[in-house]
Order: structure tokens, then sequence, then C-alpha cells
């Protein structure tokens, strides 16, 4: 395979993480669709790398999924106290946290 159908899957998978992220409300699904957009990333990363021969975008897209894991684990406690609080994982009532 061509190393371009790797970097155009890559978009495809960023643009439809974006998309998720601007027009979905639900906490869970907007999270998911930063992982997707993390993970698009990180095949573009592993792309370069193997194309230029080198082990360095391999070695951001391990740092990126480490992050991706911290990310996970703090995102997650969010969501589950805006859930218990309001019984609800929208993101409007993220603001409601404040009070």
């Amino acid at each position: 395979m061509d190393a371009a159908n790797y970097l155009y899957l890559s978009a495809l998978l960023f643009t439809i993480g974006a998309v998720g992220v601007v027009v979905r409300r639900n906490a869970i699904v907007v999270f998911m669709c930063v992982e997707l957009m993390l993970n698009a990333a990180n095949l573009a990363f592993v792309t370069f790398s193997r194309i230029n021969g080198d082990l360095n975008g391999q070695v951001v897209a391990f740092f990126t999924m480490v992050v991706a894991a911290c990310e996970v684990v703090v995102g997650l406690a969010i969501i589950v106290t805006i859930y218990r609080s309001r019984r609800s994982a929208s993101v409007d009532d993220a603001s409601l946290l404040k009070r």
C-alpha cells in the first residue's frame, strides 16, 4: 500500500472526529471523537516516520498515546462527576458545576 492511502485515512478519521466534537452534545460521544482525532494524528505520525525512515514519528505517537491514556482517566472522572450530580451526560450541563 502507498503511504498516501494512510494519510488519506488519517485525514478522514480526523475530519470525522472534528465534526463529532462540533456537532454532538453528549460528553461521552465528544470524548470518543477527541480520541479518534488523537488516533488519526498518531497514524499520520507513524506514516511520516515510515516515509522518512526514522523513529521520531513513532516516538511522538507513543507519547501521544500516553497523553491520551491520562486524558481518559481525567475525562471519564469529570464525565462521571457531571453524571452523578446532574443525571445527564450533556456537555451543556458542565457549566452548572460552577455553583
